[in-house]
């Protein structure tokens, strides 16, 4: 089966392109997993931003009231 590659709603086979267009595919390809990766540490650290707001929140009120609200999640 040929591979085939997807531009502007065309398809081409891969095995029809130059050598050049060959390694502009990979490194199209290359890239898409780049951004993959980064999309998925975005996602990361996201989460961890996420999660410092809320134990700066905890600590913020902790040390308003004194009372320790993490506690009453344990």
């Amino acid at each position: 089966m040929t591979q085939k590659i997807n531009i502007d709603g065309i398809e081409h086979g891969l095995d029809t392109l130059s050598d050049d267009a060959k390694k502009l595919v990979a490194r199209l390809q290359d890239t898409d997993a780049c951004i993959h990766e980064m999309k998925n540490l975005l996602a990361i650290f996201t989460r961890a931003k996420r999660s410092y707001i809320a134990e700066l929140k905890r600590e913020i009120i902790k040390g308003k009231s004194g009372v320790d609200i993490a506690s009453l999640f344990d």
